[in-house]
């Protein structure tokens, strides 16, 4: 049997990265996915690659009333969700001296207020039973310069986890987060520093990781899978960090 088979699954920022990769392998292993995306060009593109077992709806998860749209839709349409991969994200480079309001308050939107809710707003829908998996980042414990801002909301992520592992106990669904290293993903093109710049930093980066290479969405979505499967039936709370060993020493 799948992994996931008959398992209903919502992948937040699911059109690119991860989450694609993540909707790709959770389909192939039985689930029917839902697929949400800011941008309903991505979001086709998406399914012309995951197939007929997915579905996209369109939501920013930054806009509560998006939310409320997408649940109410899921509802309609399958009464309950057995999986919600918290992934959607921006991330974006700058010092401290660089930041401004609307730079934070446009980072801790999306990344912490937009994950909160998405979680929080699920749980009508969720079984007892049921796996949560957010999408934090190595960079929650591992400063690099520029990303105060991402990594800050990123730790905000992983005591989410916590703190959802305990409320959530006896309905006995699992919260856990899960914690990429640098990846080849879309986002990574999108952090508001010019390509030249991002190519010039990638000796001293790889030279970092032990493994020697960036991850791949692929890699990732695997641990994703892990989380949220009966594979991982005893394990709540944890941080999974899929880095290449670039936070472990």
């Amino acid at each position: 049997m799948a992994k996931l088979d008959r398992k209903i699954a919502l992948i937040t920022g699911g059109n690119s990265g991860i989450g694609l990769a993540s909707a790709k392998l959770f389909a192939a292993e039985g689930a029917t996915v839902v697929i949400a995306g800011r941008r309903q060009d991505a979001l086709d593109a998406a399914l012309s690659e995951v197939g007929s077992s997915a579905i996209g709806i369109r939501c920013d998860v930054a806009n509560l009333d998006d939310l409320d749209r997408l649940y109410a839709e899921i509802g309609k349409r399958y009464g309950r969700l057995d999986i919600v991969f918290a992934n959607a994200a921006i991330m974006t480079v700058a010092p401290i001296a660089a930041v401004t309001p609307e730079h934070f308050d446009r980072e801790f939107g999306v990344n912490v207020r937009g994950l909160y809710f998405t979680v929080q707003k699920s749980l009508p829908l969720l079984p007892d039973g049921s796996s949560i998996i957010l999408t934090s980042s190595v960079a929650h414990f591992k400063a690099t310069p520029g990303f105060q801002l991402y990594g800050a909301a990123k730790a905000a992520v992983r005591s989410f986890a916590r703190g959802w592992t305990t409320d959530l106990k006896d309905r006995k669904i699992r919260v856990n987060c899960l914690s990429p290293g640098p990846t080849e993903t879309p986002l990574s093109g999108k952090m508001g520093v010019s390509l030249e710049q991002v190519m010039q930093g990638r000796p001293n980066l790889l030279a970092r990781i032990p493994l020697g290479r960036m991850g791949a969405p692929a890699e990732v979505a695997s641990a994703a899978l892990f989380l949220a499967s009966d594979d991982s039936s005893f394990i709540t709370g944890i941080d999974l960090c899929v880095d290449g060993g670039l936070g472990q020493v």
